[in-house]
Parts: C-alpha cells; sequence; structure tokens
C-alpha cells in the first residue's frame, strides 16, 4: 500500500454527517485529581453502544463502500473493537461479517462478537497480524474493513478530534493510545489543520512500543512483544504505510509501564466513574506522568470493554496474569 497522507478536513466533517446514526457524541469529562500533573480530560469513547471509538471508522468506511460489494459479506481482523463496529454496522444492514481475532482475544469481547451476529475466526497472533499487515486474508471473502490504513476508517476516528475542540477549544494536548496508528493519525489530522499548535501524542506500554521504537530508529520497526491483558494495543511493529503519516502527526510517544495502566484504570472507576480497557486507561496513565505538559490535556478513553474477572484483580490492586 502506498504511504498515507493526511486525512483533508473535508473528509473528517463528511464523516461525522455521514457516521451520526451509528456513533454518538462523547462526553468529555474533567478527571478532578488535586495532586495530577496537569488538567486531565476525559474523552470518553468507552460509553460508545459498543464501548469503543472503532463504531466510527467502521460505519464511515462501510458507508463509503460499493453497497453490492458489501452485500456479499465484511469482514475485518481485531483483537475485538473493531470487530464489534464492523459487526455493529454490519447488524444494522443486515450482512454476514466475519472476524479474524488473535488466540488471546478476551472473552468479553468475543461473547460481544457474537452477539451483535457475527462469526469470529480465532487464528495465532502472527497469524492475525499478517492479515493486518497484508491487507486481508486468503481464505476470506467479501468486503475487508482494514482496521487501521482505509482512509475512510481514519476519517472517522477523526471525528473525535472535531468534537474534542468544540467542547475544550484551548485544549493544549491530546494523547492518544497507539495500537496501528488509524486512531491518533485521525485525531491528529483534524488537530493539526483546525489548531496546529495542539500537540499529539501516542500512548503505548513497555511491553510492546513499537511507535517509540520507531521514532528512536528513523523508520517503522518491529519490536518484540510481551502479552498482557492490554490487548487494544502493543502490536508487533509500526505499519509501512502508515510511518510517514504518524511520524508526521504525532509530537512523540508516552510509554508506561503495565503498572502505571492498572493504577489509571483504578482512577477511572473511583474519580470518573468509567471502566477503561487496557487501551483506553493507557492514554490516562501517560497524562499523569506530566509528560505531555502541564496546561489542558485529553486523554482519549479509547474503549472500556474489560473482562470482569480482569477489572476485579485490578481494583484488588493487583496484576492480570499474562494470557
Amino acid at each position: 500500500m502506498d504511504p498515507l497522507v493526511p486525512i483533508p478536513l473535508t473528509a473528517i466533517e463528511e464523516a461525522r454527517d455521514r457516521i451520526a446514526g451509528a456513533a454518538i457524541k462523547t462526553p468529555l469529562l474533567p478527571l478532578n485529581l488535586p495532586d495530577a500533573p496537569c488538567e486531565i480530560w476525559l474523552k470518553a469513547e468507552c460509553l460508545q453502544l459498543i464501548g469503543s471509538f472503532k463504531i466510527r471508522g467502521a460505519a464511515n468506511a462501510m458507508a463509503l463502500a460499493d453497497q453490492a460489494e458489501l452485500q456479499r459479506g465484511v469482514y475485518t481482523a481485531s483483537a475485538g473493537n473493531m470487530a464489534q463496529g464492523v459487526a455493529f454496522n454490519a447488524q444494522r444492514r443486515g450482512i454476514p461479517c466475519r472476524v479474524v481475532v488473535p488466540e488471546t482475544a478476551p472473552q468479553t469481547k468475543l461473547t460481544a462478537i457474537a452477539r451483535l451476529g457475527a462469526t469470529a475466526v480465532s487464528v495465532p497472533f502472527d497469524e492475525w497480524w499478517s492479515v493486518i499487515r497484508d491487507h486481508g486474508h486468503p481464505l476470506e471473502k467479501g468486503f475487508f474493513v482494514h482496521p487501521v490504513s482505509d482512509p475512510a476508517v481514519i476519517a472517522g476516528n477523526g471525528t473525535i478530534g472535531l468534537e474534542i475542540l468544540e467542547q475544550l477549544p484551548d485544549v493544549d494536548a491530546v494523547i492518544v493510545p497507539y495500537g496501528g496508528g488509524g486512531l491518533s493519525c485521525g485525531i491528529g489530522s483534524a488537530l493539526k489543520t483546525l489548531r496546529p499548535d495542539i500537540r499529539v501524542f501516542a500512548a503505548e506500554v513497555e511491553t510492546a512500543s513499537p511507535f517509540a521504537a520507531s521514532l528512536a530508529a528513523g523508520e517503522a520497526v518491529e519490536v518484540a512483544r510481551t502479552p498482557t491483558f492490554i490487548d487494544g494495543i502493543g502490536g508487533k511493529g509500526v505499519l509501512r504505510e502508515i510511518w510517514p503519516l504518524a511520524s508526521s502527526l504525532l509530537d512523540g510517544s508516552i510509554v508506561v509501564s503495565v503498572e502505571q495502566v492498572c493504577s489509571a484504570i483504578r482512577i477511572l472507576v473511583s474519580h470518573a466513574h468509567l471502566v477503561a480497557e487496557g487501551a483506553g486507561g493507557t492514554s490516562v496513565a501517560a497524562a499523569l506522568t506530566g509528560m505531555a505538559g502541564k496546561g489542558k490535556v485529553v486523554a482519549v478513553v479509547s474503549g472500556g470493554n474489560l473482562d470482569p474477572a480482569t477489572l476485579k484483580i485490578i481494583l484488588e490492586g493487583n496484576i492480570p496474569p499474562l494470557p
């Protein structure tokens, strides 16, 4: 695939109108912590109908697809949230949906996929990653919705940036969990067009932080990966087609530990009454480091699909075991 370029503001604005029937405008909530290093605000994408921002990009991509091709079915590759986004929109359209998932996908997300009428196809992580890297699976048929580097998906994600500026016009920095880069590049495309002075940071976990490693290397690289309960981010590498866009839009990567993510999830429950999955808690953990600055910092809480058993372990002050 050719390198991606910034998504035009008009495409993001059109996506906002196009997805209005599927995605809600999520609230921007203050996180009132007296000892916080900055003024932290929470963009609560965990409150979407499927518990994740992924509903936005999936809705936009499927609305723009060739409708005749779409009727033959749709599929995607996802650890769980894009699966739900595509399945939700497929169910609304009455078309079949299949999802290639890594064998480490949590039961909460697998249950949600089935509830939305889609079929999950479990494969080893490396095979799952190859579907994302190669833009499809040779044994699957139908319209493929790429979870990361489809410009229509990125434009849908970018609608979050429009909402942040409407809700907090004087925001200084925005922190976005970095999985494949589609969310951060969408938000970054909107913010950098409207307010070039806003700093946009990736948030990664130290057990797999390919964007930070790529920034250090000056090119897209793959990294060693340790599986954790933080399944929505932490891939093996930065996709080569998204590297030029991500490296030009993002102002850096804030890497945190699994322990810091667990602490952030506990804070979100106790202070904001929000449940965040690992990826969603990572942006909050990054904000709490103070590395995004001392002004008004928005942490995008990207999703809230966390297994209850895992949440219990975290709330008890422990770290969930490796999957």
